[in-house]
């Protein structure tokens, strides 16, 4: 089951659940948050409560897409308490386009593996432990808090300081924690980690400054497993035409490390198990417009689709203007 929000044509909320090729309207639900909510005090499944609740008319998602009516597959209140956060180096291939961008010129006659090398190294002889095993531990970032989450549909913002304005085609996993402090996956969404690769190839150490900023989510989350082979495509349009466009793979047959792993370590600590909180992880990606020297411009438009995950996920680009300080006048 594939599920999305939106806005009706007066601007209430709206849950739908894709049945076979349509969409059709969750009764009684306002958001994806009260389902997981729901299923997590009935000790039950999403699934299970939308069909409880039951399903109504057909609704037009694509309409809504094109309207700007599409949102984030999950959001809450208070945004304050959505966590964005990410692995890297965690798909098979990803290491290549990294240490390209790590490795310095006069590097390039050293035998030594870079750190990119290093850490890529670890997740192929660690990153899928045994049965009750625990795996390496990747590598990890910050992206922000909700207010950076982007809908479906909505402009990407890049700060005017930024050097960079790069897409990363990524599968992120949708977690809920518990009353208790146990964290729930309620599914998967197709995302956007949208970073600035210039700053981060000046010096591994900037990665962190790197990876503060928007990312997209959606349109549709998938309840249940992810499948193990993803194959998609990322595309970049400009004035209408396609400029830039590559396949991208994901999924645990395609990746260094297990879902479970990585989530193992990202919940091990424990203030990412706050009652009440939701979380997008990111998984990583091997794909990178940057890598083939793409260097994107305002308007351009982000497009990424896999079958599995159904309406493809875009976005326009938007560079914003430098922050001014003003003079209070008394």
């Amino acid at each position: 089951m594939n599920l999305v929000q939106l806005l009706n044509a007066n601007g209430k909320r709206q849950v739908a659940a894709r049945v076979d090729d349509a969409f059709r309207h969750v009764k009684r639900t306002r958001s994806v948050l009260e389902l997981a909510h729901a299923a997590i005090e009935a000790k039950t499944s999403l699934s299970r409560i939308v069909e409880e609740r039951g399903l109504g008319k057909v609704l037009d998602i694509e309409a809504a897409y094109a309207e700007g009516r599409l949102l984030s597959p999950i959001d809450t209140h208070d945004p304050a308490h959505i966590h964005l956060t990410g692995t890297g180096l965690t798909h098979l291939g990803s290491a290549a386009t990294r240490d390209a961008m790590h490795r310095k010129i006069d590097d390039a006659k050293e035998e030594t593996l870079t750190d990119s090398m290093k850490m890529f190294r670890m997740g192929l002889e660690g990153g899928k432990p045994r049965k009750g095993q625990t795996g390496v531990q990747p590598e990890w970032f910050y992206k922000g808090n909700g207010t950076m989450l982007t809908g479906p549909g909505q402009p990407l913002l890049s700060p005017a300081f930024a050097e960079d304005a790069g897409e990363e085609p990524e599968i992120a996993g949708i977690y809920v924690i518990g009353s208790d402090g146990t964290p729930f996956r309620i599914g998967f969404a197709l995302a956007n980690e949208f970073s600035d690769h210039v700053t981060e190839r000046v010096n591994y150490l900037f990665l962190a400054h790197s990876k503060l900023r928007p990312c997209s989510l959606g349109p549709e989350l998938i309840v249940g497993d992810l499948p193990a082979d993803i194959r998609g495509s990322s595309r970049i349009l400009r004035k209408g035409k396609t400029i830039w466009e590559k396949p991208f793979l994901s999924g645990e047959d395609n990746m260094s490390h297990t879902i479970a792993n990585l989530e193992h370590h990202h919940f091990k600590y424990p203030v990412f198990r706050q009652p009440g909180d939701v979380h997008v992880h990111m998984f990583g990606t091997a794909t990178l417009s940057f890598a083939d020297g793409i260097k994107t411009e305002n308007g351009d438009v982000f497009e990424i689709e896999a079958p599995a995950f159904g309406l493809p996920l875009r976005n326009p680009l938007k560079i914003q203007k430098p922050v001014k300080v003003k003079v209070a006048t008394l």
